[in-house]
């Protein structure tokens, strides 16, 4: 019969004998302030087990009692050494609760099973590289000098809910750049100070950072930097309810949740920091609802060249710096006013959509103020964007108002004399998509012709064939200049002749104006 070191500690040898027989080892006091593993109080040698025992017993375990399925299950330990498993194959089930590590765990290019560490207290965690058949589960642990998994494989899950990370020397709370998640990555209400790496990460279910509160360092700026992040399915930077898993002390992965019901309290995601999401892809959605994004100066939430089906934009309060969505492809743009940044704050060059799905009345109004917020520079593919989308809801008066504002935004952008031809389309028929006003002008033309000619009726060119005197006819004939109206025959003074040649000349211009503008409107139609 196989017997523990007789080195070992009573506390090192009743694990040993809880190894073979797959069961916990628990060496917690029954103390509630004593047992805390991020409390003050010590832990004796009753509780302490050495790093190199749980390798030992990992890497060259003894063999399961008969009928038995050895694995490690610890709680309320105080493990003192490095931990060192880098390389190793770890074929043993790994669970360890409430426990406190004094010096860093090893991981590096191990290959295990399924590796749970919940409550637990460690200086750092080093996992590049490492290879898992199933979860990894790091709930609710405090790690100040960080977590490094990146290129790591994981066979299921990742869950970091509720842990508290700290950077390492390059301003990183979690490097996990070339990450592979098979299913799902939680990591709802985790506190980050330093940057959360996930570039290049391949994510095959969810990443949900609800709840989550993100604080960059001074010497690394970003919050996230997850550019190329690949999802499965959606991405979540949203609030998290305040009931339910987040206060328990059992539970600590929230599967996929209740849904939020508005009134009840809840946590919103907060970032502190840059936000970059460029070229991710999100094969569902990207959900980005009651989120806090504190920008400083120069600072901006990229999420430039995405692919989403969905991208949800519906913040309470706008983000303190700017928003880019540069070249990004997004089918459903459901999205709130209050949401976005004003004054030049938002990139759009490129920006294609199919539909708009705002969460609360958007009117075309405040569309239009957010496309002349984008730039100070004048885009003319971000106003054709917003009316097509419009169009294909139906909403075809919304799309000629876009048209329009386009042209007076276009007018800003050339020089005078353009500006003035401009301005003179612009009151005289807006530019095509305000029609009607030619119709009055022409009128108010023609009206005031005939007061003038009533007043002041012309001599005839030959005086036995003058033409019936008709004012009116005759100052339509001039604002219509190709229309035929019997009255040639007149030969006004030179004052008439003036006001003659006025009519002539605003008839032209509204006529070649109107014609412009229709032609445009057809072309757009």
């Amino acid at each position: 019969m196989e017997q523990p070191p007789s080195d070992w500690t009573p506390a090192e040898q009743g694990l040993w004998e809880a190894f073979r027989s797959g069961v916990p080892y628990d060496l917690r006091a029954d103390d509630a302030a004593a047992d805390a593993p991020f409390g003050g109080h010590a832990w004796g040698a009753e509780r302490t087990v050495r790093a190199e025992v749980l390798a030992h017993l990992l890497l060259a375990g003894p063999e399961p009692h008969p009928g038995r399925v050895a694995s490690l299950q610890l709680t309320g330990a105080r493990i003192t050494g490095p931990l060192r498993l880098a390389g190793g194959a770890i074929g043993h089930y790994v669970e360890l609760h409430a426990c406190r590590f004094e010096r860093k765990v090893l991981m590096s290019e191990a290959a295990a099973g399924t590796l749970r560490l919940v409550d637990c207290a460690l200086p750092r965690l080093e996992a590049s590289r490492l290879v898992t058949e199933g979860d990894l589960h790091l709930a609710r642990c405090r790690i100040p000098g960080g977590v490094r998994l990146t290129d790591a494989r994981l066979g299921t899950d990742l869950l970091l809910n509720q842990s508290v990370i700290g950077p390492d020397k390059y301003g990183r709370a979690l490097s996990a750049d070339g990450l592979t998640v098979s299913q799902d990555f939680e990591a709802d209400r985790i506190e980050l100070t330093g940057e959360l790496s996930l570039r290049s990460a391949r994510i095959g279910g969810r990443l949900s950072l609800r709840g989550a509160q993100l604080r960059s360092v001074p010497n690394n700026p970003n919050a996230i930097n997850a550019a190329r992040l690949s999802v499965g399915h959606t991405l979540y930077l949203s609030s998290s309810d305040d009931g339910g898993w987040a206060g328990s002390t059992e539970v600590y992965g929230s599967g996929y949740g209740e849904p939020y019901s508005e009134g009840r309290p809840c946590t919103p995601f907060r970032a502190w920091g840059k936000v970059r999401l460029s070229d991710g892809r999100f094969d569902n959605a990207c959900l980005i609802a009651d989120a806090e994004f504190h920008l400083g100066a120069g600072e901006e939430l990229s999420l430039s060249r995405i692919q989403t089906p969905e991208l949800r934009f519906a913040c309470p309060t706008p983000p303190t710096g700017a928003v880019s969505l540069s070249r990004a492809r997004v089918g459903n743009l459901v999205d709130s006013p209050t949401s976005w940044p004003r004054h030049h704050r938002i990139g759009l060059t490129g920006f294609t959509y199919e539909s708009l799905r705002p969460t609360v009345p958007f009117p075309v109004e405040r569309r239009i103020a957010w496309l002349d917020g984008s730039s100070p520079e004048y885009r003319p593919e971000a106003y054709e964007q917003l009316a097509a989308a419009l169009r294909r809801d139906g909403a075809d008066e919304d799309a000629r108002t876009v048209l329009y504002a386009k042209q007076r935004r276009r007018r800003r952008s050339l020089p005078l004399p353009g500006r003035l031809w401009g301005r003179l389309q612009d009151i005289a028929i807006g530019y095509g998509y305000r029609p009607g006003r030619a119709a009055l002008w022409l009128v108010l033309a023609w009206a005031a012709g005939t007061w003038y000619f009533t007043g002041h009726p012309p001599a005839p060119l030959k005086a036995d064939e003058a033409p019936t005197w008709v004012p009116a006819l005759y100052a339509l004939s001039k604002v219509l200049p190709l229309v035929d109206l019997g009255q040639g025959g007149w030969n006004p003074g030179t004052a008439g002749q003036l006001v003659a040649a006025a009519l002539v000349l605003t008839g032209w211009v509204l006529a070649t104006t109107t014609v412009a503008g229709v032609t445009r409107l057809l072309q757009r139609n």
